[in-house]
Parts: C-alpha cells; structure tokens; sequence
C-alpha cells in the first residue's frame, strides 16, 4: 500500500510527495503521523501576513470537505478524521480487530458513558468470531444482527460522522466499508429535572425542561402518549449544528402551518445557536410592536396543552425554554393552577393579573399627568398632602418619575446578575436608598414613592410581559408628562390598534377578543367548569380572523 501526503511548494502549485516505501504497518503509521502533526506552513500566507478569511472555505476542517463520502479503506479515513478535526485532543481513537478486521472505534471524551461502552460495546466485538470475515460481514452483523445500542445508526459522509461524534455518540469505523455505524451512548452530565424558575405554581406539577433536548422530549411524551405526537429534529448553525425539534400533533396542527415554521427556521443564518432567543425574530409576526408573538415556557405540561390545541413546539438542545406558536396576548395571563382552583377563583385571578398589568404601564404616567395637567382631580386631601411633599423636591414630577423608575430598573439588574449573597444585600440597599433616604433627602416625594413600590409589584404579577412592561411605563411617564391625559389616552388607543393588528403565524394574537368569539371566551377573561371545557375542542387555526381558516375557506369555495 502506497499513500501519499498532499503539500505546497513554494510557488504555490500542489504537489503529492510519498510517505515512504515501508511496507510495515507500524513504521507507515509513525512516518504519516509526524508528517501530519507538523503540516507544512503556507508560504504565500506567510507573505501575507495575516489571516484567511474565515467566511471561505479553508484548511482540512472546511464543511465543503466534511460533506465528503467515508472510503472503503479505513487508514485513508482516519487519516482524514484527524485532519479534518485539526488532531483535537478530545477526540478519541482506538483500533482493534473484530474477526481479524480492523475497526477503529472514535468518542468524544467526556461525552460517552464509558460503563456501556465497555459492557455493551467493546466486549462482544472482542468476543465475536466469523468464519472468513471480512468488513462487510462484520458491519451485517453490527447493524443487522445484534444490538449494540437502542439508538444505532448508519452513516456515509464525514459530517454525518462529526454530528454524531459531537452528540456523545461512539462511531465505529470498519476496514473495507464505504459507511460507518453510530452507537448512542451519552453520558454527558448535565442538570437534573427540577420545579421551573420562572413559572411557579402551587398545585400542578414540580418538573421543568432542562439542557438536553432528548429529556425533555422523554418528559413531553410521558405526558402525550398519543402516536400522532411527532418529533421533527434538524441541526441549526453552521459552526454549533444545534439541534432544534418542531413538536406538534399531527391529527391536530395545520401541515401548512407546519411548513410555514420550517420556511421561516430555513431563513436563519448565524454560525451558532445558542439559545432560544437566536429563534424569535424569524418567528416574530407583523407589524413591530412591543409585545411578542412567540411564547416561551418551561414548563412540560404547559407546552403539552398548547400543542393539544394545534400549536407548534420548539425545543432548543441546551436551553430549558420551548417556543410555542402561534401564540395569543391572553395566554400571558393563565397559568396551569387556574385549572386546579374553582371557576369563581380562577376567574378572579386572571381579572387580578389584567388589573396588575395595567397598572404597570399606566400607573406612573397616569399619576405625573393627574398631579401636573388635572389635579382638580384629586380629593383636596391628597392634593394638599401630595403639593407638601413635592415642595421640599427640586425636579418636576416627570423627571422625579423618570429618575426613580430608572434607579429601580438598576437595581433590579444588579439584583439578578449578581451571586444570591451579594443580591439580598442589593435589595437591600434599595428599599434605604429608595424607600427612606430618598424621601427624607427631599429627591423624591412620599407619594412617587408609594407609586413606584406599587408598580414594582404589579410589573411581577405577569413575568412573562415584564419586558414590555418596563418600556411602556417609561414612555407613558413622557406622554403623560408632556401632553397630560390626553396623551395618555391616545397612547392606549395606539397601544391597542398595535395588539389587534399583531399576528402570530396568521392568527391574530388578541383572539377571541378580536376578532370577538363569544363561544371561544369560555377560557379568556374568566373561565368556565371542566364540564364545558372538557366537551369543547379549540383548534387555534380556527379561531376568528385566521389566515389558515381563511385559506381553506376559500379553497372550498374555489371547488
């Protein structure tokens, strides 16, 4: 056998030089490696002086030569490997020989469970032994006739390989076979299954999605047992291959909704995916607004009943959030312990998280308009007590609400990043410097006191609209402090124009209010008995105003 090693000369031509005339496996092997551990250095790069643009396709470790077909003959092969993952020193290589074929068996460390590896991997092709085996025989009997593992597949390109390797997968690699065979054995540690973070509840269930996206959909089918559950997995990014998995019910969600979301993941074209957050704008609706038209959720009951009701599911390999759509403004305000209470009191719960909410927003900007354009609005009482309190400050009503707020929204930042220690004592802080020492060094009035403690409060009634929240009370403070009430007022018309002209995927994100649905407002504002619910099915393409319920109208009526 006679290999030879590709490499520039000094005019820039390529050449191939052979790695020697041994006959011997042992002495090839070392003379190829050394070549291959001190590759020769481009001389025009060097001239150069810099770097290669790393958008062109470059070096061994290129994705256009990863795309590559495995060949049949396995030095050739390992040699590729180890030139396309630049002699990484994670990677891991054995050779061994299976009935007298050479098998090269690869793992990234950390990544394998190296007790299966042993037990269920490396120990029966030890002990194997056909009768005039050659590599095609061994790699029959790997796929066909034994089990290695329960998750085995085979593959044919060098990118296939890397995918598998970098999902903790142990690869096997056969002399004399043009494709190789992928065993799942991960055994990656990662965090255990916990109560979600951001979306506590006092009667429903304690678990949450985690980092790995193969357990959460472990959690998402013990809970929907039905075969129409379908999981649709793709890698994302060019560098991270970060796999994302569409969850929906076949029997139940739109196909054209469903190929509606892969066209608009398709349109994604970052290098890596890292979180959740990479997804949103490619499944944001029309037009622009403050409020989103993705939900996010931790929780794995949550994400089952939206895709019960036609919603597609977006699991994210290494993030603890899924994305639903399409996704409506009134979701913000149920949670999975409003159907654990009585009617009476889950109605009240939602109606008290609305009235929070507005508060959030209005609050401020309804107090510095009222006190500055409209006090005769006020009982002389509290109009007396609040011109006290604001004669001792030097700023006007709106810059003392706008400062304020704004030294809230700084400690509330440095609350979150800070360590749990260190965070108590900045809450800590805050409400002396706020709360007393403000007030008593005459920067603020009592009142704007009381009112930024009350929308603090309100704005965490619903975390999910914090976000929008804490923008809306800065612009509705301007408003209101420059054009009194009236400004107030056209703002909420605007705000409220700008909900029922946002779609989520086609459907309108303030439905069933608008477009209004009486029967569909059994679980808005208020909600009704299990028994109603229970024998009402809701499809969310067939809400009011749906651009797919429109679409298959017009199809009948085109037949």
């Amino acid at each position: 056998m006679r290999i030879l090693y590709k490499e520039k000369n000094g005019q820039g031509s390529q050449k191939f030089v052979p790695l020697g005339k041994e006959r011997d496996g042992q002495r090839l092997m070392t003379s190829f490696f050394k070549r291959l551990m001190q590759p020769q250095q481009d001389p025009k790069l060097l001239r150069q002086g810099g770097l290669r643009d790393a958008s062109q396709p470059q070096g061994t470790g290129s994705r256009k030569q990863a795309r590559v077909r495995l060949n049949r003959d396995l030095m050739e092969n390992m040699v590729k490997v180890r030139a396309l993952s630049q002699n990484s020193t994670d990677l891991l290589e054995r050779q061994i020989e299976v009935s007298g074929v050479p098998v090269a068996i690869l793992m990234c460390e950390g990544m394998v469970n190296l007790q299966l590896f042993t037990q269920i991997l490396v120990r029966p092709l030890t002990e194997l032994s056909l009768e005039n085996a050659d590599g095609e025989a061994v790699a029959r009997w790997v796929s066909r006739e034994t089990v290695l593992s329960g998750d085995q597949k085979e593959f044919f390109t060098y990118d296939e390989l890397f995918s598998f390797l970098m999902a903790g997968f142990v690869v096997l690699l056969i002399d004399g076979v043009d494709r190789g065979i992928a065993c799942g054995m991960q055994g990656y540690s990662f965090r255990s299954v916990s109560e979600p973070s951001t979306e506590m509840n006092i009667t429903g269930s304690r678990e949450g999605f985690v980092e790995p996206i193969r357990v959460n959909q472990t959690m998402i089918r013990r809970r929907l047992r039905s075969p129409s559950l379908k999981f649709e997995m793709y890698p994302i990014g060019e560098k991270s291959r970060t796999d994302i998995c569409l969850v929906y019910l076949t029997d139940t969600a739109d196909p054209r909704m469903v190929e509606e979301v892969k066209r608009r993941l398709g349109k994604l074209s970052s290098d890596i995916l890292l979180s959740q957050g990479y997804l949103r704008p490619y499944l944001e609706g029309q037009p622009l607004s403050p409020f989103s038209s993705v939900g996010t959720t931790e929780r794995p009951d949550t994400l089952c009943a939206k895709i019960n009701e036609g919603r597609i599911g977006i699991l994210v390999d290494g993030t603890p959030f899924a994305l639903v759509v399409p996704y409506l403004f009134e979701e913000h305000f149920q949670s999975m312990d409003d159907y654990s209470y009585r009617p009476y009191y889950g109605s009240f719960i939602r109606l008290l998280k609305y009235f929070a909410f507005l508060l959030s927003i209005f609050l401020p900007g309804g107090y510095v308009a009222i006190t500055s354009f409209s006090p005769e609005m006020l009982p002389d009482s509290l109009l007396f007590n609040i011109a006290a309190s604001e004669q001792q400050t030097p700023f006007s009503m709106m810059t003392e609400a706008l400062v304020i707020h704004l030294i809230y929204e700084i400690m509330r930042e440095a609350g979150l990043r800070l360590p749990r220690p260190v965070g108590h004592a900045v809450s800590i802080i805050g409400a002396l410097v706020i709360g007393d020492a403000a007030v008593k060094a005459g920067i603020i009035g009592s009142s704007m006191g009381m009112v930024v403690a009350l929308t603090a409060l309100s704005s965490f009634v619903v975390p999910s609209l914090y976000e929008p929240a804490a923008i809306l009370k800065f612009v509705f403070i301007l408003v209101g402090g420059t054009w009194g009430l009236f400004g107030i007022s056209v703002g909420f018309v605007l705000l409220l124009t700008n909900l029922c002209a946002l779609e989520s995927l086609g459907v309108p994100v303030m439905a069933p209010l608008s477009p209004c649905a009486p029967a569909d407002l059994r679980d808005g504002l208020w909600r009704t008995g299990w028994k109603k619910l229970g024998s009402f099915r809701l499809r969310i393409q067939d809400l009011p105003g749906s651009g797919w319920k429109q679409q298959e109208q017009g199809g009948k009526e085109d037949e």
